[in-house]
């Protein structure tokens, strides 16, 4: 178990020199009895450990394909203008270092930077050099952050919010007193929860198979790793009711007899860390945490946070849990689900922030509230990241069954084109499908949607995705590791004029092979986007290529390349 406080003794040594050094290294092995390799391979997992000296601030600038849309090569452009540094690079400069990174849930205010973790959204390069001179004569992190608030721009109208209704400390905890822990679970089941991460998997039997474990330890994780770019739902939950969550995680260990739970919050998000650890202070002073909750002599939970360090594969839980043992966060081989072997062998809860929150307000409210809200499949309401072209961004908290048509006049969409479902691992969807409605039934969507117009390039939209996948892959297996860069390659061939119809047949054989064959969720879903685009938006693609027959090749014509030679022959000839 020592092992575990890992990441958190390699962050006290980062923020307190901007790098791991050896010695830091030789100092944590000893004490943690790991070995300096294995350490040396945890670091290098995660983007935001530094082997070599940073700058007294480390700024992470967003590289998303919202960030580049709305200017991130003129802010990239100012901040190495007015640090003199550059990106990516490790320099002398001992003030600054700057470093591209994937999405930091701020979608809907970028381009956006992080700099030593505080936020700074809607960036424009006069911004960067107000900054940056600041930073020089000494002005605080803490004066110059922004404060991000959640833009919740639409609830359900007839008091159908379930989210972002008022909030009373305590109400659903208080239920625990008239009911029974299968009680509860019977609650959970009549309305049909299950997971909001993505995968939808029913919270109620997850929650059985714990409560059913001979496990003699068991842990409630809350996953507030949200890392899906375009994706800032459950941020608006810590940001604006982090008690809601926390009372879910407290129900979730009535019910299976855990006694400890973890936030695996992710480091994008460190400057909710202090929101969140005085939520949790909250409930302490209440007895809702600690020994014998609610005077009940054997009902006992305590929760602690555990920062990430940069790594979107750590999504998936169990590379969370390899994360949060103290090593690289490599999914494992699906052998055994986390409630029959999970964190250090034991039964294990994973479940996301927007999962837990919905738990709490089903104990909280009832069955009989939830049953008249969505559809038959599809109970309650989902909360919505929407970004891109549209006037209002932000947090849309929609009644299953809310269709694309209806969220595109919310959200005053301007021209939409193609719409990105669910994120880069998600789908996307053309103009014959916005009639479609969010449900279980039709279109499932785990929480986010990107708003294109007619005006974007597909094939810069892609290429993003196909980066962002190329960069997180863990690379322990071969389909993910080399399958994402062939296709990361045909996307080069496409812009360089010399891609032909075969080729786009090539890449969804591809994106089989991938999905069909990695082992983790990204792998599987990384070249679903990439597929279903060459499909829908045919008319785009068949611009891009050349109709090719089988004996096709025009990467290297032979004629063209000596043609300049043959002309210099023949004029020289006597």
């Amino acid at each position: 178990m020592k092992r575990s406080r890992l990441l958190t003794r390699l962050w006290e040594f980062q923020n307190k020199f901007g790098f791991i050094s050896d010695n830091a290294i030789s100092e944590i092995a000893q004490k943690l009895r790991v070995s300096k390799i294995e350490i040396e391979g945890v670091i290098s997992f995660y983007h935001f450990f530094h082997r070599q000296p940073t700058g007294k601030y480390i700024i992470y600038l967003n590289n998303s394909i919202i960030s580049e849309h709305k200017g991130f090569e003129l802010v990239k452009t100012a901040f190495e203008k007015e640090t003199g540094c550059t990106f990516g690079k490790y320099c002398d400069n001992t003030l600054f270092s700057l470093f591209e990174t994937s999405c930091i849930g701020l979608s809907d205010q970028e381009p956006a930077a992080l700099i030593n973790f505080h936020p700074f959204t809607n960036l424009n390069p006069e911004k960067v050099k107000s900054i940056v001179q600041k930073l020089k004569i000494g002005v605080s992190l803490e004066t110059l952050q922004n404060n991000p608030t959640s833009k919740i721009q639409y609830i359900p109208p007839g008091n159908k919010t379930i989210f972002f209704r008022d909030y009373f400390l305590g109400n659903s905890i208080k239920k625990i007193l008239k009911h029974s822990p299968e009680e509860l679970l019977g609650t959970l089941f009549k309305t049909n929860l299950e997971g909001h991460g993505g995968a939808f998997f029913s919270t109620g039997l997850k929650w059985k198979y714990c409560k059913e474990s001979n496990s003699t330890k068991k842990y409630i994780i809350c996953n507030a790793d949200e890392g899906e770019p375009g994706t800032f739902k459950d941020k608006s939950l810590l940001n604006n009711v982090p008690e809601l969550v926390i009372e879910g995680m407290i129900i979730a260990s009535y019910i299976t007899g855990a006694s400890k739970g973890i936030i695996y919050l992710r480091a994008e998000y460190t400057y909710l860390f202090k929101k969140i650890k005085n939520a949790i202070q909250k409930f302490k002073n209440k007895g809702y945490l600690g020994n014998e909750i609610l005077g009940m002599k054997d009902f006992k939970f305590n929760i602690k946070i555990q920062l990430g360090a940069g790594a979107y594969v750590c999504g998936a839980e169990t590379a969370l849990i390899e994360s949060l043992e103290g090593k690289r966060g490599e999914p494992r081989i699906r052998k055994y689900f986390p409630t029959e072997y999970g964190y250090f062998g034991n039964s294990t809860v994973v479940n996301n922030v927007e999962t837990f929150a919905k738990a709490a307000r089903i104990i909280e409210l009832g069955t009989d509230f939830f049953s008249n809200i969505g559809t038959q499949k599809s109970k309650g309401t989902k909360l919505i990241s929407i970004s891109g072209d549209v006037a209002k961004p932000g947090i849309y908290e929609i009644e299953w069954g809310t269709t694309i048509k209806e969220l595109l006049h919310l959200s005053q969409a301007t021209a939409p084109y193609y719409l990105q479902i669910s994120g880069p691992s998600g789908e996307c969807i053309n103009e014959m499908e916005f009639d479609r409605k969010i449900c279980k039934e039709d279109l499932i969507c785990g929480g986010s949607i990107m708003v294109f117009n007619r005006y974007r390039s597909i094939l810069q939209i892609i290429e993003n995705f196909m980066k962002f996948f190329n960069e997180e892959s863990c690379g322990s297996c071969t389909p993910c590791r080399a399958g994402n860069q062939i296709l990361y390659e045909k996307i080069k061939k496409i812009k360089k004029g010399i891609c032909t119809s075969k080729d786009l047949e090539e890449i969804k054989e591809w994106g089989k092979i991938v999905s069909l064959t990695s082992r983790c969720g990204l792998g599987q879903t990384s070249t679903k986007t990439f597929s279903m685009a060459i499909d829908k938006f045919k008319d785009y693609f068949n611009l891009k290529v050349k109709t090719c027959t089988d004996n096709c090749s025009i990467e290297f014509d032979m004629e063209e390349a000596v043609y300049d030679y043959d002309s210099i022959i023949k004029t020289t000839q006597f």
